[in-house]
């Protein structure tokens, strides 16, 4: 795969970047959690498709920022648990020193 190779996806994860300059290959984790956060269905497939399943079940544990419901999601599809995935772990709350 060289870097200038990309999946066929659209740009609607993509808001807040050029599309046209992201390196697939680099910025892999970047793309597939970005993908599965906001992408279409279609995207997700193609994403999968283009990196591979082994590949994108290994990175997608690996990113920060997850939805609760997409995190749940990806758990079913690739039969992971929640405290498997970095945010996960991250997003657990804290006990605070004072109650409400």
């Amino acid at each position: 795969m060289s870097s200038h190779e990309r999946p066929p996806i659209s740009a609607t994860a993509f808001w807040d970047v050029d599309f046209e300059k992201i390196d697939f290959e680099k910025w892999s984790l970047f793309v597939i959690e970005k993908v599965a956060n906001y992408g279409t269905w279609a995207d997700f497939i193609a994403t999968v498709r283009f990196y591979g399943t082994d590949r994108f079940r290994q990175e997608i544990i690996g990113a920060a920022n997850l939805k609760k419901d997409v995190l749940n999601f990806l758990c079913v599809v690739f039969d992971l648990s929640p405290p498997d995935f970095v945010s996960y772990t991250r997003r657990q709350s804290l006990n605070l020193p004072w109650t409400f």
